[in-house]
């Protein structure tokens, strides 16, 4: 997107204005400060899509949050990489941290790129990774036997092409003791339309293949949406989402049940709610601890326990995921455990 510039009032000059592009006029329709967006933009790649943009009802809803840029991105002192995973990258894109499983990271582009990434440092700023680091991930993977299950994540994997993203998965399914492959991605709420019946039939070939996809507000679950979600469940391929809590956007008990509820009607399985990871530029987005598990209680016994995703926090340094929940452990000893239900019920469980 290129700076805006518009005559001054009274400019006699033949030459016309220069045509604005569409997300240029769509911003300024907005009421966007397009400096400030292209400030933002030197720093923090911006890319959305046309889809997404159509979800948005006015500037700063919780749409818009996600994927415009803001001048907060430029004012906060947290790390590039909190989590530290390039300390745990054992090839330029391969991230070994856990026992049995590792991350491939086999793009470094997305559809569009949502403001609150934890690889800000990383993703839009090159123009694809090459097949042939991939293969060195491959390599890796093939000599450590321990590796059973693999992550493909990026950017985001659908933005290679379907021969590109087979030619992985081919190579990762004849490796004998990788038993699980997943896939992370966001293209069915940012580009629906790459979610294909050729695509479908393709991934199927290399079941058990599990796909989650990031979704934070029940609004992004449109029609076509649905239309997505469906041409993949209908493969066969376990289909779960991650989300992340974000001030502004869905820190709130009744947008997100009412967003677990839509997945799980399209055959999702809420399975992560993080908390925001305090990555540089993100720090607008991040709500306290305390209030994550006010909302969590605000939830659990108040829809499906199929509903009820695990609340994690990423934990800066590297340690891995940790589950975080209400209090409801109110004494435990040999004899007895005594528990707070959802309600702010007590009862005891008798020990055996």
């Amino acid at each position: 997107m290129r700076a805006i510039s518009v005559p001054e009032e009274g400019d006699d000059s033949e030459q016309p204005p220069p045509k604005r592009s569409f997300l240029d006029a769509f911003l300024a329709s907005k009421g966007a400060d397009l400096k400030e967006i292209e400030a933002v933009k030197k720093v923090y790649p911006m890319r959305v899509t046309r889809h997404f943009l159509g979800l948005i009802q006015e500037k700063d809803d919780p749409i818009w949050k996600q994927c415009i840029p803001g001048k907060e991105e430029l004012h906060d002192s947290n790390r590039e990489d909190p989590l530290m995973e390039e300390r745990d990258s054992k090839t330029s894109c391969l991230v070994h941290r856990y026992p049995d499983r590792v991350l491939l990271l086999v793009s470094s582009k997305c559809a569009m790129y949502c403001r609150f990434c934890t690889r800000k440092r990383k993703v839009g700023r090159i123009d694809e990774i090459p097949m042939s680091e991939i293969e060195r991930g491959i390599e890796y993977i093939r000599e450590h036997r321990e590796v059973r299950d693999v992550l493909l994540s990026g950017g985001d994997p659908l933005m290679r092409t379907d021969s590109e993203l087979e030619h992985i998965l081919s190579e990762l399914r004849a490796i004998e003791h990788v038993e699980i492959i997943r896939i992370g991605t966001r293209m069915p709420v940012s580009n629906p339309a790459r979610i294909t019946p050729k695509l479908a039939s393709m991934l199927k070939k290399y079941h058990p293949v599990y796909i989650n996809i990031h979704f934070e507000h029940p609004r992004e679950i449109d029609e076509e949406c649905s239309r997505a979600l469906a041409i993949l469940a209908d493969a066969g391929i376990p289909l779960g989402s991650q989300t992340v809590l974000l001030r502004g956007v869905n820190d709130n008990a009744e947008t997100l049940k009412e967003l677990f509820q839509k997945l799980l009607k399209n055959r999702v399985k809420p399975y992560y709610l993080y908390l925001c990871d305090p990555s540089q530029g993100v720090e607008h987005f991040r709500t306290t601890v305390q209030e994550a598990l006010e909302i969590f209680r605000k939830i659990q016994g108040y829809t499906t326990g199929l509903c009820i995703p695990h609340l994690v926090i990423d934990t800066p340094g590297g340690g891995g995921k940790v589950p975080i929940l209400p209090d409801y452990m109110q004494e435990l000893d040999e004899e007895k455990i005594v528990l707070k239900n959802y309600e702010g019920r007590l009862f005891t469980y008798r020990n055996p």
